[in-house]
């Protein structure tokens, strides 16, 4: 969470930074050839993960095996638990927003389960081009390794006819760890930071079974309604930060528990 740290060293010693996400490797390319002036907002795609289409009150009793099954994509355990909350996708608009100096209101995310299209830019003249490519980290991976040039890949192309698109708006009561990155982005550096690190906290309880998956919005709530700093000016206060934040997330953990 010292994203403008690390761009601001980056920028200092000449260097890219090259982002591996795929939404974000997605981004990056379509704003390097459109040009960042020409881009007034972008839009993210979220798959929703194993519980998208599940009742709202059957998330209190969801199993570990349950939220470790996501439709689409084949990851670890702590981030297809992410996936399963959307703090990944809450993470990658605060991540986006440093990468590509975007406010808050220009980052939107829209559900789009067949995680085919990765990401949107909206151009100044009102137009909206995406990217599209099957589900596979070997694509943008590559994009990064071989940046500024464009080499020949071996993932299968993605069909237009065999793979239909469908696309729906975020439920906030679904998942509230979005609605928090944005609370935490708009609040200042150190909210993010926490944001990252009760989540942390939060999904390991999960993971081991001490916690119940609707209680992860819980911790991160509480722990987001400490005062902390808006600015992390170098890397000790982004630790310091980080630890209390932890601190406070794992006492929240036991009360939710």
């Amino acid at each position: 969470m010292a994203g403008r740290l690390v761009l601001a060293e980056a920028k200092a010693g000449g260097v890219r930074i090259l982002p591996v996400d795929s939404e974000h490797s997605a981004l990056f390319n379509m704003i390097e050839r459109f040009g960042r002036e020409t881009v007034r907002g972008v839009i993210i795609t979220a798959s929703g993960g194993a519980f998208r289409d599940l009742p709202l009150d059957a998330l209190a009793t969801v199993s570990l095996e349950d939220a470790l099954a996501h439709p689409t994509w084949n990851m670890g355990g702590k981030i297809t638990v992410d996936s399963a909350t959307m703090a990944n996708k809450g993470l990658e608009v605060i991540e986006a927003a440093r990468l590509f100096d975007l406010d808050h209101g220009d980052i939107s995310v829209v559900m789009h389960p067949e995680s085919r299209v990765h990401s949107f830019i909206r151009t100044r003249d009102g137009s909206l081009y995406a990217q599209l490519s099957r589900p596979d980290m070997r694509i943008p991976i590559l994009n990064a390794l071989s940046w500024p040039d464009m080499v020949d890949e071996h993932v299968a192309d993605l069909d237009p006819v065999l793979h239909g698109l469908t696309f729906r708006a975020i439920e906030p009561q679904r998942y509230p760890l979005l609605g928090l990155a944005y609370h935490a982005l708009r609040s200042g550096e150190g909210f993010a930071d926490a944001y990252n690190a009760a989540n942390e906290v939060a999904v390991a309880a999960f993971m081991a079974g001490t916690l119940p998956f609707n209680a992860i919005a819980r911790v991160v709530t509480a722990t987001l309604d400490s005062p902390w700093p808006t600015r992390l000016d170098d890397i000790e206060s982004v630790l310091d930060t980080d630890a209390r934040a932890r601190q406070q997330a794992r006492r929240a953990v036991m009360e939710y528990a």
